[in-house]
């Protein structure tokens, strides 16, 4: 919403705000965010503006905590998996997907009971992601939205594997699901490269056959220059 030239823009999507015109504001620099927020703000500017572009979206702005940004990241990436998940409702059913798998090799048993155990797709998903938002919210590892600490920040690659599974059961199980949600949001293409450039995920384990191929052509072009 733009304001009447001398005015401040009012950033905020009033009662009423058809979908489409959510958040339809001029972007704003990074520098100019006031707030303890800014990051998450700048991440998810950088979406809307273009969620094709991947490359824009991962660049951290000069001289921005390395933590934090890989935290707000991962905070968006659970935000948006809650969406996917909420389609896979469709039609992954606890009598139809029994178990959290993907392809015939890997089956995930579920750390949130006090033993973990087989658990159904859907019910491990909607698990994984109240798990990640227990952990990314609790202010014992995460106090602060403008500092965290090594010892917290190294938690976040435990969290970006229980995701990514939800990712690799929706491919292989769910794909025509999957296909139109990556469509729309790049989210899987995003999340991918994001564990590669972080080293959050080995690349073997990343089965889900989406962007690896691509960015280890990129790492081999970077390599040769």
């Amino acid at each position: 919403m733009v304001m009447a030239e001398g005015t401040a823009v009012l950033r905020r999507n009033r009662p009423g705000t058809k979908s489409q015109d959510f958040c339809n504001w001029p972007d704003e620099p990074f520098d100019d965010m006031d707030s303890t927020l800014a990051v998450q703000q700048y991440i998810q500017q950088s979406i809307r503006t273009d969620c094709t572009d991947i490359d824009k979206i991962l660049a951290s702005p000069e001289g921005q905590d390395e933590g934090v940004w890989k935290y707000e990241h991962l905070r968006q990436f659970c935000l948006e998996l809650n969406g996917l998940a909420a389609k896979l409702q469709v039609e992954c059913h606890q009598d139809t997907c029994t178990q959290m798998t993907a392809t015939g090799q890997w089956m995930f048993l579920c750390s949130a009971h006090k033993i973990p155990k087989e658990c159904p797709a859907i019910d491990y998903t909607r698990h994984i992601l109240d798990g990640a938002a227990y952990l990314l919210n609790s202010n014992k590892y995460f106090p602060s939205r403008v500092s965290i600490k090594e010892s917290s920040v190294a938690k976040l690659a435990s969290v970006c594997r229980r995701v990514y599974r939800i990712f690799s059961h929706a491919y292989f199980h769910h794909r025509q699901i999957f296909d139109m949600y990556e469509n729309e949001t790049f989210l899987c293409h995003r999340f991918t490269r994001f564990v590669i450039k972080y080293n959050l995920i080995a690349k073997d384990n990343l089965i889900v056959p989406i962007m690896v191929d691509e960015t280890e052509a990129d790492t081999e072009v970077e390599g040769e220059a």
